[in-house]
């Protein structure tokens, strides 16, 4: 039976269904064929209107889980060519940077060997050579439910269902969409994917691990002047604006063409709900070592999306009954080598392999156990492993003395000896005999009351170096269907104005990186209501985390619906 009200509707069957087209669902569409050939069937599915148009990602890739994957990758022309030639980090202060000597960074730092490159384009890339070995890639289809089997497993998903109209009802141009049906089926839909989520609470795979640790990721393109452009040099920066107590930082990246990707993020487990983290990024860009690369080029692409970093104590049991969870649906981004597609990519190549094998045995709907133990003890959770300690401490002592000062050691220690003193000293003050700490809460339970903090005076954009955030939006290329209900639903409908409004000051007002979410009132300020606009939503994910009241669910809109990014 299916998650949503009983329907007829037709059905396909295939021995593994991959919802979404990002790094891991395609390594693993990849990887099985390689294995199956044309005796396995494959499906993948994806809610943007074509292959990495919802990719947003730095990104600098480290080549790891592509080497696995295709050895031969360079021959068959995949766009991963500029390779990282300066490696920088800056401490900023409000007027001035000072750079920190790169052999103080732990040798895993380090981006010797890696690639700035566009993951939309990388991802676009590998459908291609998904295609090419059998494999049925889908766009525009999002999957709304899922359906399961008799013993209670996911046996498949619902997908392509159109024609919804806003109050809820069946339109004249329903479509009811299809079942498509596996022996598996792998969720790669990114960071807090919905039917993620459904899972997650169902087969309760998170009662072994942390909370779930986020951060918003805010990313411009420019073309900038020739004699700025630096291609091949990687910088990222920490302190102003955010400061040291709070997490984030930024980076820019120069790649190929007098392009340069450029974005801040900023951790969600901000405590004032007064903090604008649009409003940050945009600041940074002022900063005078940024804006001098900056000047006399424009910005010609913008997006935004939330980048797990829980890290190694934050992943969830990754399997359940008939499937498995794949790259950040499972978190698996290294928080201060601010990467995760190479990770992404061993998760679909290991969830790949134990699929194919249990398929070959004649098992189907079970719990690939395999899988889950091969991403903690193989390459992944050796990423991860070493760097786990990170993110507390950053949250618990700021990101100077935390993530810098006593994260930096800690996986110094551990690369050389392999335990993390940092964590272990801090535990036995709790009698806890672990190296590794915990996450404590979630970002929704560490915002603090408005009157508990200052209100924030964020200066206005001045259209040239920094833009307002609907400006922005226009460059991501958006689109929803005016017809469809908003897919952002409010549990109870009266918490953003009696509860979120007077105690939080209504922080999705700020969160939102898309201008979504408005306080409106009368022009004598009275009679304050709530407003979404759904049309603006860029899927970035931030609101489900964030709303102190957890007060709001991201649901898939139609297929193709959202933002439409050319080469994020």
């Amino acid at each position: 039976m299916s998650e949503t009200q009983a329907f007829d509707r037709e059905s396909m069957e295939y021995d593994v269904v991959i919802v979404g087209a990002g790094p891991a669902g395609l390594s693993a569409a990849i990887r099985l064929k390689q294995l199956g050939g044309d005796d396995i069937s494959v499906v993948v599915l994806e809610k943007g209107s074509e292959v990495g148009a919802h990719i947003l990602s730095g990104a600098v890739l480290d080549p790891a889980g592509l080497n696995r994957l295709m050895p031969d990758w360079k021959e068959k022309g995949a766009p991963v060519t500029t390779k990282v030639k300066a490696d920088k980090l800056h401490l900023l202060g409000p007027a001035g940077a000072m750079p920190l000597p790169t052999v103080l960074m732990p040798p895993l730092m380090h981006n010797h060997g890696n690639y700035i490159v566009s993951m939309a384009n990388v991802c676009r890339w590998m459908a291609e050579q998904a295609e090419s070995l059998g494999v049925e890639v889908f766009p525009g289809m999002s999957c709304s439910g899922l359906v399961y089997g008799d013993k209670g497993q996911v046996k498949g998903v619902i997908a392509g269902e159109f024609g919804i109209s806003k109050d809820g009802t069946k339109g004249e141009a329903y479509e009811p969409g299809m079942e498509l049906h596996g022996k598996y089926v792998l969720l790669s839909e990114g960071a807090r994917g919905s039917l993620s989520q459904i899972v997650r609470k169902k087969y309760d795979l998170e009662s072994d691990c942390e909370p779930g640790k986020f951060g918003l990721g805010m990313k411009e393109v420019w073309e900038i002047k020739p004699e700025n452009h630096r291609e091949g040099e990687v910088l990222h920066t920490a302190g102003w604006p955010l400061g040291f107590k709070q997490g984030g930082g930024s980076f820019l990246y120069h790649a190929e063409n007098n392009q340069v990707y450029l974005g801040y993020i900023v951790d969600l487990n901000y405590k004032n709900p007064h903090l604008y983290p649009y409003a940050e990024f945009q600041r940074w860009k002022h900063h005078p070592s940024i804006k001098s690369i900056l000047e006399g080029g424009k910005r010609i692409a913008y997006g935004a999306r939330v980048v797990t970093k829980g890290g190694f104590q934050s992943i969830p049991k990754t399997c359940f009954p008939g499937g498995a969870l794949l790259g950040c649906s499972a978190g698996l981004v290294n928080l201060p080598r601010i990467k995760g597609n190479h990770n992404a990519m061993h998760s679909g190549i290991e969830a790949a392999e134990a699929a194919y094998t249990a398929i070959k045995a004649g098992r189907s709907g079970d719990e690939l156990v395999a899988y889950h133990m091969a991403l903690m003890n193989g390459e992944v959770g050796k990423d991860l492993k070493p760097v786990r300690n990170v993110a507390p401490l950053s949250g618990r002592f700021g990101q100077l003395l935390g993530g810098i000062m006593l994260g930096g050691p800690d996986m110094w220690v551990n690369t050389v000896f392999k335990f993390n003193p940092i964590g272990g000293l801090l535990n036995l003050f709790k009698l806890k005999l672990s190296t590794t700490l915990s996450h404590k809460k979630d970002d929704a339970a560490s915002i603090e009351p408005a009157g508990k903090h200052k209100k924030i005076d964020y200066p206005k954009p001045d259209g040239v170096i920094s833009f307002d955030r609907l400006t922005n939006v226009s460059f991501t290329n958006t689109n929803h269907g005016e017809e469809q209900p908003s897919h952002l639903k409010l549990i109870d409908a009266s918490i953003p104005i009696d509860v979120n409004l007077p105690e939080f000051d209504e922080p999705a007002q700020r969160y939102c990186p898309a201008g979504v979410y408005e306080v409106l009132r009368d022009d004598d300020g009275s009679n304050p209501r709530f407003n979404i606009n759904a049309q603006n939503c860029i899927h970035c994910k931030t609101c489900d985390i964030k709303d102190p009241s957890r007060n709001i669910v991201w649901t898939v809109p139609e297929g193709g619906g959202g933002p439409n990014y050319p080469n994020m």
